[in-house]
């Protein structure tokens, strides 16, 4: 049997990584805000006031889903470190084993919360856009480009995040030339914006009867939902606005009358577009958020000093700016950043996709 002292040390140790991520996340910070939030809504009068319920409901869960895991944590190392006095006192060693099974179970939560600390960047918490753009080499990138579609619409089940396909352009044969999906839930952008980037795809054509090798690249951009609002304001002498016959996604809602919108951005050749509505009106009023987003974005690297416009992120969809291979013939994908590989093809496509992305957040990527 474990002897008392190693359990001890294992409890300290745990202790010690929960003051950790106490300083990390401002506890009593967080904690002092949801006393306060607690205490308004209490108040008599709030409830007269429906729209400051909701707000304060929802700033009240997003702390709660902050410090409630440490919290619970807290209260049963306490719990565990007060048997093991009555073990001492008591001379009684057979709930040792209960207690060092206990203990495993809150080495696994805290790691938990421990990856979660690489959340609390200032928009991790939001919701995002993807765009995704299929690149040179006709019907093969645009297939690649709706493989990899069908690829983030699964993680992003898997994640229980919900999904919304804004605007999507429909390859001339197969696949697709573009799309835009709105992703929502809990740490949306913490969780999507490393797969920025070009996708590299090598396999034998299924379009071509000589089933030669052929490569393939699609480009991934994600930037967060910024809800509050943007200073920046778009001037329409710098957007071209075009209207376009709605089709692809959308079934029924989804008509053919020229409702959908594109939105160009001439400074920065920055491009939106929406045909989820029917409403022309209001697919122009989504692609002006989502460009609002991006020049924001743009405004947030210049600010840290990033020079790079958000289009070189977007442009020459080849060699350069490759995060990940995927070599289907030889059942080989590998994550060009973090050195990782796997051979489970059908996996990683399927939507599979944390064994990749949670390193490039562990290595702050």
């Amino acid at each position: 049997m474990m002897k008392i002292s190693k359990i001890e040390n294992k409890i300290n140790r745990i202790k010690k990584k929960i003051k950790n991520l106490k300083n990390i996340i401002k506890y009593y910070k967080e904690e002092k805000k949801l006393n306060s939030i607690k205490k308004e809504l209490k108040k008599e009068n709030i409830w007269k006031n429906n729209k400051l319920i909701i707000e304060l409901k929802k700033k009240k869960k997003k702390i709660e889903n902050k410090i409630n895991p440490i919290k619970k944590n807290i209260t049963k190392i306490k719990y565990l470190i007060e048997l093991i006095k009555l073990s001492k006192k008591l001379k009684s060693y057979e709930i040792l084993k209960d207690i060092n099974k206990e203990i495993k179970n809150i080495e696994k939560k805290t790691k938990k919360i421990e990856f979660y600390k690489m959340f609390y960047n200032k928009y991790d918490n939001l919701n995002c856009y993807l765009d995704l753009q299929s690149g040179s080499g006709g019907i093969e990138s645009q297939d690649w480009a709706n493989m990899l579609l069908k690829m983030y619409l699964k993680w992003a089940q898997k994640k229980k995040f919900k999904t919304k396909i804004i605007s999507e352009s429909k390859g001339e044969i197969a696949g697709i030339k573009s799309s835009t999906i709105h992703i929502s839930g809990h740490f949306a952008f913490g969780w999507f914006r490393t797969e920025t980037g070009i996708h590299r795809l090598v396999r034998k054509s299924p379009f071509n009867s000589t089933g030669k090798r052929h490569t393939s690249f699609a480009s991934i951009y994600v930037y967060p939902e910024i809800k509050k609002k943007i200073k920046s304001k778009i001037s329409y002498s710098d957007i071209k606005i075009d209207v376009y016959r709605s089709s692809g996604a959308g079934g029924q809602h989804v008509n053919k009358t020229e409702s959908a919108v594109r939105i160009t951005h001439i400074p920065t050749n920055l491009v939106t577009q929406c045909q989820n509505y029917r409403s022309q009106h209001k697919n122009k009023e989504q692609a002006i958020k989502q460009m609002e987003y991006k020049l924001y974005n743009l405004e947030i690297k210049k600010n840290n000093k990033k020079k790079k416009k958000i289009e070189d992120n977007k442009s020459k969809i080849t060699w350069s700016k490759q995060i990940r291979s995927y070599i289907l013939d030889m059942s080989k994908i590998k994550d060009i950043r973090t050195g990782i590989e796997s051979n489970d093809i059908e996996s990683i496509l399927n939507g599979n996709l944390d064994k990749f992305i949670k390193e490039t957040l562990k290595l702050g990527i």
